[in-house]
């Protein structure tokens, strides 16, 4: 088929706009790259733009040397893995059971989880909850306060109305029950839209440093995230350095090279597992959107 001229311009222009926008968005992290990988008195002079002026791994194998950043690591994986899977369970169950028009108080309580996507009671009120809970300084505050979240229910509802109501009640008809209809026909069936949750749920808890910010004072509840805001805020190599005890690497590094590097080492896992999931994103986003 031949291609008019306009739709040739047409294409090169969308083009070039994406070329434009791809660099827009990668420049920066590409920058934070090369100067974490950039020996940190010669990075502070400046001048660093494509390529590490003076390449050198001593940023990386300095935070290494803390010890506080593998438990902080620890803490986010346990964290993480924990969290995605008591949220995905939890929210899916109540969704669920929403799904269900014979529920007695549906309409009720679907209204008040409504209201909570626009209202919350705000941080002091949460605080005092949470410590009359006896979560503060608990690694469970990381995982009861986010077991259920009312949007993702949504997605939940949404997927659990397109199943076919004939596969439910085939299953009742041979004597099974709505808690074996859920986890042996329900549940194998949502794959996608729990895959989906759970990559929603898990970007959340790996980049969330709020919680741990407010409700955790110990050093070995901090997650990755925290750890990487306390070291920002205090701007300071000296905490970093107190287990190396040498005069060149406090020559080789400075504050700034060894935030950088923090920054590329606590992102990095995830920026590996994205691109394979980054599907499910569209996914969710679809789900429920057209009929089949």
């Amino acid at each position: 088929m031949v291609r008019s001229r306009e739709q040739i311009i047409f294409d090169v222009v969308n083009y070039a706009i994406m070329i434009v926008l791809c660099i827009v968005i990668l420049y920066p992290v590409w920058y934070v790259l090369i100067l974490a990988f950039n020996e940190g008195i010669d990075a502070a002079k400046g001048g660093i733009y494509i390529w590490p002026r003076e390449f050198t791994l001593q940023n990386v194998r300095v935070v290494f040397e803390n010890a506080g950043i593998l438990q902080s690591f620890a803490v986010t994986i346990l964290r993480t893995v924990v969290g995605v899977i008591t949220h995905v369970l939890f929210t899916a169950t109540v969704a669920y059971a929403l799904s269900k028009r014979r529920l007695v108080g549906r309409n009720i309580f679907i209204t008040m989880g409504i209201i909570t996507m626009f209202f919350n009671g705000g941080l002091i009120p949460t605080f005092l909850l949470i410590k009359n809970l006896g979560l503060l300084d608990n690694f469970f505050v990381y995982i009861i306060p986010t077991m259920f979240n009312f949007f993702e229910l949504i997605i939940f509802l949404a997927f659990f109305r397109e199943l076919p109501a004939a596969l439910e009640e085939s299953a009742f008809i041979d004597g099974a029950n709505d808690f074996q209809v859920y986890i042996k026909i329900v549940l194998p069936l949502s794959l996608p839209v729990l895959a989906t949750i759970a990559l929603f749920n898990g970007v959340w808890h790996w980049n969330d440093y709020f919680t741990g910010l407010i409700y955790i004072n110990s050093d070995d509840l901090q997650t990755i995230q925290t750890f990487l805001y306390r070291v920002i805020a205090q701007n300071s190599s000296s905490q970093m350095l107190q287990n190396t005890g040498g005069v060149a690497v406090f020559r080789s590094t400075t504050s700034r090279s060894l935030e950088l590097a923090t920054m590329v080492i606590t992102t990095f896992p995830i920026v590996c597992i994205y691109p394979f999931f980054q599907r499910y994103f569209v996914k969710g986003f679809l789900v429920g959107s057209v009929k089949g």
